[in-house]
């Protein structure tokens, strides 16, 4: 990622924080929408869910300007991640949801190029979290 593109990744975050639990609703229901099958792997407090979402978000992106210390965490989220049921394949699924739900939370600031960073963004942290989780299954 560019410097230019973890300042807009953070930039436009902190615009979301004011109203966090609206926009994990958001998420959560754009989440449940595109794969139904993924209900079940969360508890009935979606509350709670769309607060611990909003710290990792949080923790992900403030660490994208030191990568060296985020990249361990990151890696650690996804064995977590894998211990839930989490595949590869269900990453696909959530950057699908969360680029909607910036679309909605952010509206005409989401920009092609704010598109575009988070959308690098949160393909560094897929990866990284799939790397982990692979790490745990070798």
């Amino acid at each position: 990622m560019t410097p230019r593109q973890i300042s807009l990744v953070q930039e436009s975050f902190q615009t979301l924080v004011p109203s966090a639990d609206d926009v994990a609703e958001l998420f959560y229901s754009r989440l449940f929408e595109l794969d139904p099958g993924l209900r079940p792997m969360f508890s009935s407090d979606m509350t709670e869910q769309g607060k611990k979402l909003v710290v990792m978000l949080d923790v992900a992106v403030k660490g994208l300007s030191q990568l060296d210390a985020l990249v361990p965490q990151v890696m650690a989220l996804g064995r977590r991640h894998r211990g839930y049921g989490v595949q590869a394949a269900h990453y696909d699924t959530v950057g699908s949801a969360l680029l909607w739900t910036l679309d909605q939370g952010l509206g005409p600031a989401f920009t092609q190029e704010v598109e575009q960073a988070w959308t690098a963004a949160y393909g560094l942290l897929a990866k990284t979290m799939i790397t982990g989780a692979e790490d745990l299954a070798a």
